[in-house]
């Protein structure tokens, strides 16, 4: 029988969860890792990896049965056949929204880190100082410099590539080469450099779809497919099962466990220590009881927060790390679905070679620097340039010779950005447990109550108005600014839910990601953020969770855990 005693578990398998694993593996601890969901394997289990649309039955389109069976997920671009089943069953894992909030959830061996956009950016020296300043929430109990070094050490064995560019707002790193931009985007560029005197900028995207291979874990570098949502068996892209699951498993210390579901981390409330945590097996429905001397809980933001809100409950009513009243509280996400097009004159005898998996980055200038708008905070812009194809429209054309020949010849340049924009840590936007409703399971589920303010709505006016003012700045024809529906949660970027802070009577944690009620527990993924910046986070996760590893470490040899 398997041993239920281990020197650390970590909750979750995701993008967090997999550094966590590595990084205490590796430092000799023998770790046990929950994942709720199923596995998949690495390249064995990436059944679509090889397909074209053309090999799906309704060409990645959704069903009317797949509408009715992910009511969440059919309201944005999630559904589809290629990722059908890598998304959470939402029957069988219900939430309830008080206001709306669009959850989109992998419950699997590898969560999102199998379904991210994969852009990697650090938070800048002033995003760690701006609460302070400002007033907003609580202060992080860390600087930038508490962080650089492990920016450095998680960037450079994920593999991120990327251009030094120099700038203060979008800090430098440890790259491999950069995705190089198309013609198109290296003219624009030129231009919004040039119409702004090089106060704005067009630069590579930072993504960690590797350029260069790492033949010594077992990676290929990104072949050009754009295929990264249906898993990658080169392992060009960082995911848990290419990059930080490897290097765990190789230490022999690690013990995966699937389709386990964690009721409650277990406590004792004379030692104020947790003890290990208690699972339902969701394939049986038999609990189990697995003991450790620490926890990592990296169940993406708001299912840690809700492990913790269910745990402790004989100590604290609002469960464990309640005890300043933040638990559950200052969720955030970044708002976006807002941005502008143009077309690219100029450019007719050239095209593009294989299918990118980036584009370009315009990082923040709005209050920056001289800059002061009347909200706070800034955005900045994801984008690309490309061709249509044979999908442009060419209903005119009819059909027979005259529509073959339409198909063979490509569409006008065109270019386009989306903004993506931090939205401020509000007390009031909260998740909590709604006990009258229950999931497969027999366990409470989250209700959301998550609503963008006048803040954000102020700042999207300027993401949109902006990109629009770029794109004719930049002497583009039939630019078009638009602002598509967005509602909390489609960014797919949760945060805040137990908060770092300086202070237990105001944050859940403390600067070294410790739960203040409970030290031996530790929340390293986008739960523990202070604020959200408007630059992708899980960057920033995989730092703080490398450095919040080494830490554990050397506190259990000191044996103050």
């Amino acid at each position: 029988m398997a041993s239920n005693e281990y020197d650390a578990i970590v909750i979750g398998s995701g993008i967090s969860g997999g550094w966590a694993a590595k990084e205490l593996t590796e430092k000799g601890l023998k770790v046990l890792m929950l994942e709720r969901g199923q596995n998949i394997e690495h390249i064995k289990d990436y059944k679509n990896a090889h397909k074209e649309d053309w090999d799906f039955p309704h060409r990645d389109l959704p069903t009317q049965a797949m509408k009715v069976d992910y009511p969440v997920l059919k309201r944005d671009y999630p559904l589809n056949e290629k990722t059908y089943g890598m998304w959470a069953n939402e029957k069988e894992n219900p939430y309830t929204e008080d206001k709306r909030f669009d959850w989109y959830r992998g419950y699997h061996v590898g969560g999102r880190s199998l379904l991210w956009g994969r852009q990697s950016y650090r938070l800048n020296k002033e995003d760690f100082e701006a609460n302070a300043k400002e007033g907003i929430a609580v202060d992080w109990p860390i600087r930038y410099d508490d962080l650089a070094p492990w920016y450095d050490y998680v960037e450079k064995f994920a593999g991120i590539s990327g251009n030094r560019d120099g700038l203060d707002v979008l800090p430098d790193g440890v790259y491999q080469p950069p995705m190089p931009m198309n013609i198109v985007e290296e003219s624009v560029a030129a231009r919004v450099k040039k119409a702004y005197e090089g106060a704005r900028h067009m630069v590579h995207g930072r993504t960690s779809n590797m350029t260069q291979s790492k033949p010594e874990e077992g990676r290929v570098h990104c072949q050009y497919r754009n295929k990264c949502w249906l898993g990658c068996p080169f392992g060009g892209y960082f995911s848990t099962q290419a990059s930080t699951l490897p290097a765990a498993v190789k230490t022999g210390n690690l013990t995966l466990r699937p389709f386990s579901i964690v009721k409650e981390i277990l406590f004792d409330k004379d030692k104020k220590r947790a003890t290990g945590v208690e699972i339902i097996d969701a394939e049986t429905n038999e609990t189990y009881v697995f003991k450790s001397k620490i926890i990592f809980v990296n169940a993406s933001a708001l299912n840690s927060a809700w492990v913790l809100m269910n745990s402790a409950t004989d100590v604290w009513d609002g469960g464990l790390g309640s005890s300043s009243g933040e638990l559950g509280h200052n969720v955030m996400d970044h708002h976006f679905r807002v941005g502008a097009s143009a077309e690219v004159e100029g450019f007719d005898d050239k095209y593009t070679y294989g299918r990118r998996p980036s584009g370009f980055y315009v990082p923040r200038f709005r209050n920056w620097g001289s800059d002061k708008r009347d909200y706070l905070r800034g955005f900045g812009y994801q984008g690309g340039a490309s061709r249509s194809g044979w999908r442009k429209d060419i209903a005119e054309l009819g059909i027979g010779a005259g529509l073959k020949d339409a198909l063979t010849e490509p569409g006008p340049w065109t270019i386009g950005m989306t903004a993506f924009g931090e939205i401020l840590p509000y007390h009031e936007n909260k998740v909590y447990l709604n006990k009258k409703v229950t999931d497969k399971w027999g366990l409470p589920v989250l209700a959301m109550d998550v609503e963008i303010k006048e803040n954000e709505l102020k700042m999207r006016k300027d993401m949109q108005q902006d990109a629009i003012e770029m794109f004719e700045a930049a002497g583009l024809k039939n630019v078009q600014g638009w602002d598509a529906d967005y509602a909390p949660g489609m960014g797919i970027h949760e945060m805040g839910t137990a908060r770092m802070g300086r202070d237990s009577k105001s944050s859940v944690l403390n600067a070294h990601n410790q739960v203040w009620d409970a030290p031996n527990v530790f929340v390293t993924d986008g739960a523990a953020m202070t604020s959200a910046s408007c630059v992708n986070p899980s960057l920033t996760y995989m730092a703080l969770t490398a450095r919040a590893a080494d830490f554990a470490v050397e506190e259990l040899k000191r044996g103050n855990l």
